[in-house]
C-alpha cells in the first residue's frame, strides 16, 4: 500500500503482523503495576474497543502482555510501515489544507530524530505524549485526511472523539490533555488513568503537535545563559554553565551554551540520547571519567573556550567532584524531567541506568526513596557552590519543589519561599515575558530548506525595522532577537520539520506572520504554519515557572491560560489546545497552545493579526494587574497602539500606608 492508502485506511480491517520489539530504538521506561485486577479487565475493554469483535481474541492476549510487562497498552502492532517524519504539505491526503499541516506536525512530533520514545508515541519529558496507542493515531490522521473546512475534529486526550459540523472560522482541531476533575490530579492518578487509557499527559508542545525537536527550546536557552551571566556581571567567555538532561527540550542547553559562548558541562545518564545529541551535533564531546572531565574543564578554562561537553554519569557526581576538586561554576541549573520523578524523568545517583530502570518497575517504593536521597544530595552539593559565588537558578523543571518535598535544605529563612530562585522570576520573567517577548514559532509545510532561508531573512528584515522605532525598554531584547535570527543558518538548528523559533512580542510576531502571508501569496514560498511554546507570555499557568513573577498571589489561578485557548479559538487559530500538566508536573500547570496556517490568503492575514494581538496581550494585562513594572509598560504601549484595547491598570499602594497598620 501507498503511504496515502495506509493514512486512509485508518485502522486495518485485517490485523498487520506483529512487530518485533526493536532494542536499538530508545523506549520509555516500564511503568509500574498500579491497576487492581478488576481495572486490568478494564484496561483491557478500553483497549479493544477500537477493534472489530472478530480480533478480539487474537489481541486480548497481545494486550495483556504489553499491559504486564510495560505497564500500559501501546499497541506495537498497529505501528504504520512507512517511515515517520513531516512530508511536504502536499504529500498528505487531505481535503482541508489545514488538516494536512496538522498531519505534518503530528507526525513531525513522532519523527525518529524527534521523538524521546517513538514507539511509545512521546515526544519528549519522559511521558509527553502525542497519542496513549497506535490506534488513536491512525484514526486520528484518517479523521484528518476525510475532514473538510467546515468540520472540527475532537480530541480527548489522544482519544479522536470525531468529525462535528462547525464552519470555515473555526478550529479544524480542539485538543484537551489530562483535564482532570482537580481531586484527581496526583503523580498516581495519572499512572491509573494512563493506564486504563482514558487520558494521557500531553507536556506541553507534544500532546499539541506543535514541538519543533530541541530547537524550540534553545532559543529561550541561550536568552536564559546570556542574561544569566548579564546578572552577575560576567562574560560568557571562559566561564562555566553546569546542568544536566540531554532529552527532547534540556537537550537544548549544550547548544545554547554554545551559542552564548560559554563552557557547558551538561549530564546524562541515558548513553543513547547522549550518543543521538553527540552525533546530531548538538553538543561537542563526550567524557564518562570524572577525572577526565576536571582535566577538560580547567584546560577549557585556561583557553577560554566555548564549548559544551556532554558527562556520561550522574550530575550528583559533577556537583561532588568540582567542589573537591574547586572547580568554580559560574552558572548551575538542572533540567532533568523532575514533574516526572519516580517513572525515569530523575534518576538517583548510585544506581547504574538499568538498575534505576528495574527498580521504578519493580521495587517503586525503594526507589522514591532513592530518588529523594538523591535529590538531598544534588542539593547539598550545590549549596557548597553557591557558597563560593555560584548563581544557582531552578530551571523550572520542579527540582525544587521536588527537592523541598525530599527534605533537601532549599528552603529559604521565612521557610515559605526557595533559597534559589527560579529562571522566570529573576530572568525570563522580568526581562522577556512582562514585555511580551516568547517563543514564536513557525514550520515551512513544504520541507524545503531554501523556504526557511527565506522566512530567516524576512523575519530579521522585519525586526531591524521594528527595532529602529522601538522604545529603550526593549532594545536589549530586539537585539538578542536580531543576532539569534542572523546565526540561525550557521548553528544547524534543525531536527526534523523545517522549522524556527524566535523570542518575538505582540507586534514583531504580527508582522513576521503578515510578511510571510504576502511572500506567500506573491509565490515566494509555500505554506508556513505559525505555533508557539506554551512556555510563554499568556499560554501558560504554572507557580513555579512562567506565573512565578506574579506576586500578588494569583499564580496559582489558572484563569489566563483558559482564557487564552478560548480567545485563540474564536480569533482564527487553526488548532488549540489545553493541558493539565507540563515541564513541572501534573497537576501543577495549566498550559494551553495553538496552530495557525497561513496560506496567502486575506482571511490569513484577518486571523494572525486579531489571534496574535490577543494571545500575546492577554498575558501582558494579567502581569500589569498584579504591577510588574515591565508588563504596566508594555498593555500602556499595547492601548496606545490599538484603540480598541481598553485594560484596568493597577492603582499602586505606598510601602508606608500598608506597613503603617
Amino acid at each position: 500500500m501507498t503511504f496515502k492508502e495506509q493514512i486512509l485506511e485508518g485502522i486495518p480491517d485485517q490485523l498487520p503482523a506483529e512487530k518485533p520489539y526493536e532494542i536499538d530504538i530508545n523506549h520509555a521506561p516500564k511503568r509500574k503495576a498500579i491497576l487492581t485486577p478488576e481495572e486490568e479487565k478494564l484496561a483491557l475493554r478500553n483497549a479493544l474497543r477500537y477493534f472489530d469483535k472478530k480480533h478480539h481474541n487474537t489481541l486480548i492476549k497481545e494486550f495483556k502482555h504489553e499491559l504486564d510487562t510495560y505497564g500500559r497498552i501501546y499497541m506495537y502492532r498497529l505501528r504504520p510501515d512507512y517511515k515517520m517524519y513531516a512530508r511536504p504539505i502536499d504529500e498528505y491526503p487531505a481535503q482541508s489544507k489545514q488538516a494536512a499541516a496538522i498531519m505534518l506536525m503530528i507526525q513531525n512530533n513522532l519523527d525518529y530524530a524527534v521523538a524521546q520514545h517513538p514507539h511509545e508515541l512521546i515526544t519528549y519529558g519522559g511521558n509527553g505524549g502525542v497519542f496513549s496507542n497506535w490506534a488513536q493515531y491512525r484514526l486520528t490522521m484518517k479523521y484528518l485526511a476525510e475532514m473538510n473546512d467546515e468540520q472540527t475534529l475532537v480530541m480527548y486526550s489522544g482519544h479522536p472523539m470525531g468529525l462535528f459540523p462547525s464552519h470555515k472560522e473555526a478550529p479544524r482541531v480542539v485538543v484537551t490533555n489530562g483535564m482532570m476533575i482537580p481531586n484527581y490530579s496526583q503523580p498516581d492518578d495519572w499512572e491509573k488513568f494512563n493506564a486504563l487509557g482514558v487520558t494521557q499527559y500531553g507536556q506541553m508542545t507534544a500532546g499539541s503537535y506543535m514541538y519543533i525537536g530541541p530547537q524550540g527550546i534553545v532559543h529561550g536557552t541561550t536568552i536564559t545563559v546570556l542574561n544569566g551571566f548579564r546578572k552577575i556581571n560576567k562574560t560568557p567567555k571562559g566561564n562555566l554553565f553546569v546542568t544536566s538532561g540531554l532529552g527532547g527540550m534540556s537537550g537544548a542547553q549544550p547548544k545554547a551554551g554554545n551559542i552564548a559562548g560559554c563552557i557547558t558541562v551538561c549530564a546524562e545518564v541515558n548513553p543513547k540520547i547522549t550518543q543521538v545529541r553527540l552525533d546530531q551535533g548538538w553538543i561537542d564531546e563526550k567524557i564518562s571519567d570524572l577525572d577526565a572531565l576536571v582535566a577538560r574543564v580547567t584546560k577549557a578554562k585556561s583557553e577560554k573556550e566555548t564549548i559544551s561537553i556532554a558527562y556520561l554519569g550522574n550530575v550528583v557526581d559533577v556537583w561532588k567532584k568540582f567542589d573537591e576538586e574547586n572547580i568554580h561554576i559560574d552558572l548551575g541549573s538542572d533540567q532533568t524531567s523532575l514533574h516526572n520523578p519516580w517513572a525515569g524523568g530523575y534518576y538517583p545517583v548510585g544506581l547504574t541506568f538499568e538498575e534505576a530502570n528495574d527498580m521504578m518497575a519493580n521495587n517503586p517504593e525503594l526507589f522514591k526513596e532513592k530518588v529523594q536521597d538523591s535529590l538531598r544530595l544534588h542539593a547539598d552539593a550545590i549549596n557548597k557552590h553557591t557558597a563560593k559565588g555560584t548563581y544557582f537558578f531552578d530551571y523550572g523543571n520542579a527540582f525544587l519543589l521536588e527537592a523541598s518535598r525530599a527534605g533537601a535544605d532549599i528552603m529559604a529563612s521565612n521557610g515559605i519561599d526557595f533559597k534559589y530562585p527560579s529562571y522566570v522570576q529573576d530572568i525570563m520573567g522580568p526581562m522577556c515575558f512582562d514585555y511580551g517577548f516568547g517563543p514564536f514559532r513557525w514550520v515551512c509545510a513544504s520541507g524545503k530548506p531554501e523556504d526557511l532561508e527565506k522566512t530567516d531573512a524576512i523575519a530579521c528584515e522585519v525586526l531591524e525595522e521594528i527595532k529602529r522605532h522601538s522604545p529603550k525598554e526593549i532594545q536589549q531584547q530586539m537585539s538578542d532577537n536580531i543576532q539569534w535570527i542572523k546565526g540561525a543558518q550557521a548553528n544547524k538548528l534543525v531536527v526534523g520539520s523545517q522549522a524556527r523559533i524566535l523570542y518575538a512580542d505582540a507586534e514583531g510576531r504580527a508582522k513576521i506572520a503578515e510578511a510571510f502571508n504576502q511572500a506567500i501569496a506573491k509565490g515566494d514560498i509555500g505554506t508556513v504554519i505559525l505555533g508557539r511554546d506554551h512556555h510563554d507570555v499568556s499560554g501558560t499557568d504554572s507557580p513555579y515557572r512562567e506565573t512565578s513573577n506574579i506576586y500578588d498571589g494569583s499564580r496559582f489561578t489558572a484563569d489566563m491560560a483558559i482564557h487564552n485557548v478560548i480567545g485563540d479559538s474564536f480569533r482564527g487559530a487553526t488548532w488549540v489546545s489545553i493541558h493539565n500538566g507540563g515541564g513541572v508536573g501534573w497537576g501543577e500547570v495549566i498550559n494551553g497552545g495553538f496552530g495557525m496556517v497561513l496560506d496567502g490568503s486575506k482571511e490569513a492575514s484577518k486571523r494572525l493579526k486579531s489571534m496574535l494581538f490577543w494571545d500575546v496581550n492577554n498575558g501582558i494585562s494579567r502581569r500589569s494587574w498584579a504591577r510588574n513594572e515591565g508588563a504596566v509598560f508594555a498593555i500602556k504601549r499595547a492601548m496606545e497602539i490599538e484603540p480598541n484595547l481598553k485594560v484596568t491598570l493597577p492603582n499602586l499602594v505606598d510601602d508606608e500606608i500598608i506597613d503603617s497598620l
